[in-house]
């Protein structure tokens, strides 16, 4: 009888061990270390994010929670020092708005600002895109950073300079109207013109960020899908809203939703050109926020601050449903 080694039996033994995989222990300690090492990836990533995350609690969170508690209860600048004073009021804030005809009015006018700058802006970004896309060959560079320029210019600015040109006197546009032998109004004065004005001013300052995320859907386009446009007999206009604009629908969205959620903040314009004036024609609804938070009627201004968050949540549902890609 033949006996075989014990070290080969042992050999052969490791062999089939380690062919099969690592034992259960192995597995046990591959594992805690893989938590081991999960867990401070982890307590790395809080710690980096500290800083932001007490940031974002100190002057994002805090103060909606805190301006939505104000809104309900009957805050005024003299409760600063006696804050626990206050009493709880419920929907009064807001019936008082809504009873307020200057808040009315306020709505009246973002309503106009938005429903007649909006379709401006977009359309005058898209015709805009479309000539630096195709249309414009030479100087391309130069157009597009001069239709951008006004974005990245402060609003204030950008304002001023806009009430200096509109000078009924002295400002340049009367002065040019005054060669032709027109006599220019007070742009700034007169309800009728101060807030297309506004509108105006708007649709010109805005137009490049439209411009530019336009002019990138334009160019993600397919060009053999154009082509086959063309080969099909389509003609240009054609081409454009049969096959374009629907590939366009990502980008528009993006625009009208950006846009019409600045526009229903609109402040800075009407702020620093007319206050509001002339006879609240271009009051704003977060102008009128502002103006009741100066008057120490933080509960007032809170509400109102509410009512332009509701509007924008229900004109960016409207834009999503109109907007976004069917299939």
């Amino acid at each position: 009888m033949t006996t075989m080694p014990t070290s080969t039996i042992t050999g052969q033994g490791t062999k089939e061990r380690d062919a099969a995989g690592p034992q259960p222990a192995a597995r046990r300690r591959t594992s805690v270390l893989r938590r081991t090492a999960q867990g401070r990836q982890a307590r790395a990533a809080w710690v980096l994010a500290t800083p932001f995350l007490a940031l974002f609690l100190a002057f994002m969170l805090l103060p909606v929670v805190w301006s939505l508690l104000m809104s309900l209860t009957d805050t005024q600048s003299a409760d600063l020092r006696t804050p626990l004073n206050v009493s709880f009021t419920g929907f009064d804030n807001y019936v008082r708005l809504f009873e307020d005809p200057q808040f009315f009015t306020a709505l009246r006018n973002t309503g106009v600002f938005v429903l007649v700058a909006l379709p401006l802006t977009l359309a005058a970004g898209l015709a805009a895109a479309v000539a630096l896309n195709s249309g414009i060959q030479r100087f391309r560079a130069v157009f597009r950073v001069g239709f951008y320029l006004p974005v990245i210019t402060s609003i204030v600015a950008v304002a001023v300079v806009w009430k200096t040109l509109l000078e009924p006197q002295a400002g340049l546009v009367n002065t040019v109207l005054a060669w032709f032998g027109i006599d220019g109004p007070a742009w700034l004065a007169d309800t009728r013109f101060a807030l297309p004005v506004m509108i105006l001013m708007a649709v010109w300052r805005n137009l490049g960020t439209v411009m530019i995320i336009m002019l990138a859907g334009l160019q993600s386009v397919p060009q053999s899908l154009m082509e086959a446009a063309e080969l099909d007999g389509a003609g240009a206009w054609q081409r454009f809203w049969r096959v374009t604009f629907p590939l366009l629908r990502p980008a528009l969205l993006l625009t009208a939703v950006t846009t019409g959620i600045g526009y229903l903040q609109f402040f800075d314009e009407p702020f620093v050109m007319t206050d509001g004036g002339p006879l609240d024609s271009t009051l704003s609804a977060t102008l009128y926020a502002y103006k009741q938070f100066g008057n120490g009627n933080y509960d007032v201004a809170s509400a109102a601050g509410y009512v332009v968050f509701v509007l924008i949540i229900a004109l960016t549902v409207l834009q999503f449903r109109v907007l976004r890609d069917k299939d």
